[in-house]
């Protein structure tokens, strides 16, 4: 098995974050998760820090444009990718300032069935229903990925870099429930094959170790996430149902890492006592060795915080990271 890039009994953060001010969330980041740190990303700043727009500004040899009716693939990009481009190079520069030294940096984008099911064609189709321009999205985005993690490994020497690839839509996409642009219909489903291929292009710009998929939606399908090459999944501890515990066991038996959401991403009352104990009753369900544990699971929120307020997320950080460090304890 490949060594996982981040230590047992780790913490981390989806991605989002409320406020507007990077160096700020940078500093948060590395003081309140030190083990696994990641950048920021504030889609409070407007058109352009949204999951979409942010992950557009990565891509190579394709533009997206804003139209009435959302994210457009177009030749050449305008005043609002420029604009998302400038939200990540402003990033980049505050996790430079404030990240030198770390061990690991953790990185998001969204991956291309979701990206597929969000941006439109010139006319009017989703990507998802061409597929030789799907496949053309996911070798672009592949690319800017490869460029963006060369990128920081230049801006902080010795940092290992992990990939996060987010990939909310795609139960959707491979069931056929993506809305087609009017509203009036669906697109038709996704052949697993085709999403396998395109996810693991993706998650082959990144070093093996460090590659995570994060679905937020309920009946992810891990076995596919595993072959397609991610070293760990990113669940909703909440949408877990008893019908996926055999895969989670299938995956971890594989050598997959879990990261498990198991703090409210908004504003909701939090213990360190509970989630110790729903971390602990996930664990025994799937009756692996307790020594096992903290080797196998990350604690992250359910999803990205951009909707709590400040001080949640401060309460969320530091409950993790002291669930993270009992268990961690426990087993030494």
């Amino acid at each position: 098995m490949t060594a996982r890039a981040w230590p047992p009994g780790s913490t981390t953060g989806i991605g989002s974050l409320p406020g507007t001010d990077s160096v700020e969330a940078a500093r948060l980041i590395v003081g309140e998760v030190p083990d696994l740190p990641y950048l920021a990303e504030l889609p409070g700043r407007g058109l352009g820090a949204d999951l979409i727009g942010r992950t557009g500004a990565l891509l190579i040899d394709l533009a997206l444009e804003w139209q009435p009716h959302g994210w457009t693939a177009t030749a050449q990009g305008g005043s609002d990718l420029r604009q998302a481009r400038d939200f990540l190079h402003r990033d980049l520069d505050a996790i430079t300032e404030v990240g030198q030294g770390l061990e690991v940096l953790k990185i998001q984008v969204c991956g291309p069935v979701s990206m597929g099911g969000s941006v439109e064609l010139p006319n009017l189709h989703k990507v998802l229903t061409d597929h030789g321009a799907f496949r053309d999205l996911a070798d672009s985005l592949a690319e800017g990925v490869r460029q963006h993690v060369a990128d920081l490994q230049a801006r902080l020497p010795g940092t290992r870099i992990v990939l996060q690839v987010d990939e909310p839509s795609l139960p959707a996409a491979l069931a056929g429930r993506i809305p087609t642009p009017s509203g009036y219909g669906t697109v038709r489903a996704l052949p697993g094959s085709v999403a396998g291929a395109a996810l693991s292009t993706v998650l082959a710009a990144a070093a093996e170790g460090g590659r995570v998929v994060h679905c937020c939606a309920a009946e992810p399908p891990l076995r596919l996430f595993r072959s397609a090459g991610a070293d760990a999944v990113a669940l909703d501890a909440s949408l877990i149902r008893a019908e996926d515990l055999d895969q989670i066991g299938e995956i971890i038996d594989d050598g997959a890492a879990v990261w498990l959401g198991v703090a409210p991403a908004l504003d909701a009352p939090i213990t360190l006592e509970g989630t110790r104990q729903t971390v602990l009753n996930f664990w025994k369900r799937l009756g692996f060795a307790r020594s096992e544990l903290a080797d196998t699971v990350v604690l992250t929120p359910a999803c990205g915080m951009a909707g709590a307020s400040p001080g949640h997320v401060r309460r969320v950080m530091a409950v993790l990271r002291d669930t993270g460090a009992a268990i961690r304890e426990s087993e030494d």
